[in-house]
């Protein structure tokens, strides 16, 4: 009789990951089994061998017929538990797909097909030296710092082609199910049989994806957002995440894992170098990269030569600035003309859906409120509704005020649909298309890409989706409604996170010999942040971001934790976040500890939430805490993207 110790896939009992059980038969470590877990029979994942007990053990029911995980998969999942402080069996719920016990019936599964004009790469010098810098490199994570329109994805498919001729799988993570489908056209033109996931495929597809990345016996390309680090592959030679910079790569449910960390260990446990490219690499991994024996390639300068992007920032209180319409300037107006009349197209970015956000009565100040969550809903007037943000809730749009009965009711704010319908009044012959949360799935951006990539749509509108990474030939005028929208956020990233998305707005332009313009529209035009974005200043926003940071103690300085508590009442979240920090200010005297204060988001869902912020120079002392926290009502987030 063998004896094993057998993590379940579904939470058992707090503080218990694995149980032990006996087997007739030789399992290897890594096997996926069917287990007797009380009345239940779950799947398990057999982590180890162990000695027989001092007390009976049940027998493994079966084992599933398909290979063992791969040990460095196995390995990085115990990782991810003990990191993230998580239960072993979320961390193995969320490597693994689900309904895995499933026979599934095995179907092609078809996805669009892209075209691309370019056939084959010819580096130039700086991406040559790129890829030598890279092919040097047997592990570690390399940091490719290129600016927009440098050709990094060149630099990726040369050095994927690399690692394929020693036998080794690449795996390249995307930030956007949007990006996969450029991503894909470019690759598909120089590797066949590329494996893709993201969660936008039915169960059955992950599944069969998932199984075939198992049972593959030759390298292979997998491509796909933060879940593809997954795939099962087994002998992995290279994990390439493209956008490295983006929040998409934290996970903001149980394990809060950030697929940058993750990779690291993964390719640590394959031997195999991680790469982070990005044009605006995220503070922290760039202080990281400098003061560790990680490397930092550069791509200084954009692949074609072109002439650079004219840049115009427009100061939205100068009404003279707003003479044609109230929130399209004069100057981004006849920028849109031209570049119409050139047969270019038009991008208009702002980072902000909806029709308006804010409903209000002018007569008595009654604001329209979502009930759940206390936050104002936001009018979409395509379906005519009032809609929250946050919960999903919706209303229908007053015609009275509910207060004092006046008709004086007014919209405010400016959205995404908004923009689309004065876009569309004022150039009606043109072709427009506007991309967020509230596109259709048949007319997503990932659906409608040839369509961008070919330039048969005139003018795009959308949020942050539009903003990253996306190759747009024909792309001739962009448009940054109000850029420092995201500035009067209170968090520690608001600033990174503008300078970003308007670095890498203004770098969809410039790529073309003909010439480009950006038109910043800006209430606070003479902001340090909104300067050095449009110029794309990534050293001097560094050097005073970096200062700022060091300064009020924020990573990369020290470490974060984010506890939030949730409770039906606002008198017992109150109540309750005052006892813990009352108690963590007597426990850990010499920590920064902030709060507790209402959440950003203070009520959702019908639930209060109030939080408290620690800050460690030690990462250990953050886990501690998290394992004397409450067993109900408290989540927690350690190294929080945001603190929002």
């Amino acid at each position: 009789m063998h004896y094993y110790d057998v993590a379940p896939i579904k939470i058992v009992r707090a503080g218990s990951d694995y149980f032990t059980y006996c087997s007739e038969q030789v399992l290897q470590i890594g096997q996926l089994v069917t287990i007797p877990v009380g009345k239940l029979l779950l799947t398990g994942v057999v982590i180890k061998h162990t000695r027989k007990p001092a007390y009976d053990t049940r027998a493994v029911t079966s084992a599933l017929d398909i290979p063992p995980l791969p040990n460095p998969l196995l390995k990085t999942a115990l990782w991810m538990a003990r990191y993230y402080a998580a239960p072993l069996a979320t961390t193995l719920q969320t490597i693994l797909p689900r309904g895995l016990a499933k026979k599934r019936r095995a179907a092609a599964y078809s996805r669009q097909t892209i075209s691309r004009n370019r056939t084959h790469y010819l580096l130039n010098k700086d991406q040559q030296a790129a890829v030598d810098a890279l092919t040097q490199r047997t592990n570690g994570t390399a940091l490719l710092h290129g600016v927009t329109g440098s050709g990094k994805t060149a630099v990726y498919i040369t050095y994927a082609k690399h690692i394929m001729a020693q036998q080794k799988s690449v795996i390249i993570l995307v930030p956007e199910i949007a990006l996969t489908s450029q991503l894909i056209a470019e690759f598909e033109q120089h590797f066949s049989d590329i494996l893709l996931t993201h969660s936008q495929q039915t169960e059955s597809a992950r599944h069969q994806i998932w199984l075939n990345a198992l049972q593959s016996t030759i390298p292979r390309i997998a491509v796909g957002p933060r879940s593809a680090l997954f795939l099962p592959l087994t002998h992995i030679g290279a994990i390439i995440i493209d956008e490295a910079h983006e929040p998409s790569f934290k996970q903001d449910q149980s394990p809060r894992y950030s697929a940058l960390r993750v990779a690291a260990t993964l390719g640590a446990h394959h031997g195999a170098p991680v790469i982070q490219g990005s044009a605006t690499p995220l503070i922290n991994e760039y202080y990281l990269a400098t003061h560790t024996n990680s490397s930092i390639i550069t791509l200084p300068r954009r692949a074609q030569a072109a002439p650079p992007p004219h840049v115009d920032i427009i100061n939205m209180t100068s009404k003279t600035n707003f003479v044609q319409h109230r929130f399209l300037s004069d100057s981004l107006l006849a920028r849109i003309t031209v570049s119409l009349e050139h047969k270019q197209q038009i991008l208009l970015f702002h980072n902000r859906r909806g029709s308006a956000s804010t409903t209000l009565c002018t007569n008595c100040g009654w604001s329209a409120i979502c009930p759940r969550c206390f936050v104002p809903f936001t009018l979409h007037i395509d379906k005519h509704i009032l809609q929250c943000h946050i919960c999903g809730n919706t209303a229908p749009v007053p015609t009275s005020c509910p207060d004092c009965h006046e008709t004086d009711i007014v919209h405010k704010g400016i959205g995404t649909k908004l923009i689309e319908l004065e876009i569309r009044k004022l150039f009606p012959h043109a072709t427009v298309a506007r991309f967020d949360g509230d596109t259709a799935a048949a007319h997503t951006l990932e659906k409608r890409y040839q369509e961008l990539y070919d330039g048969t749509i005139d003018i795009i509108i959308g949020t942050q989706v539009v903003a990253k990474g996306l190759d747009l030939p024909h792309l001739g005028t962009v448009g940054v409604i109000q850029a420092d929208a995201g500035l009067a956020l209170p968090d520690f990233m608001a600033r990174e996170r503008t300078f970003q998305l308007l670095s890498q707005v203004v770098g969809r332009v410039g790529r073309t010999n003909q010439q480009t313009n950006v038109v910043i529209q800006s209430y606070q035009p003479h902001d340090e942040t909104i300067r050095t974005g449009a110029a794309q200043d990534y050293a001097a926003f560094y050097t005073t971001e970096l200062a700022r940071r060091r300064k009020s103690h924020f990573p990369p300085f020290t470490y974060l934790l984010k506890l939030t508590c949730i409770y039906k009442t606002e008198k017992a979240a109150i109540n309750n976040a005052q006892i813990l920090a009352k108690k963590l200010r007597t426990d850990y005297p010499n920590l920064y500890i902030f709060g507790p204060t209402p959440a950003f988001y203070e009520r959702q869902r019908d639930t209060y939430r109030w939080q408290i912020v620690v800050k460690s120079p030690t990462r250990t002392t953050l886990l501690n805490i998290i394992a004397q926290l409450p067993p109900t009502r408290w989540q927690y987030d350690i190294d929080p993207m945001n603190l929002l």
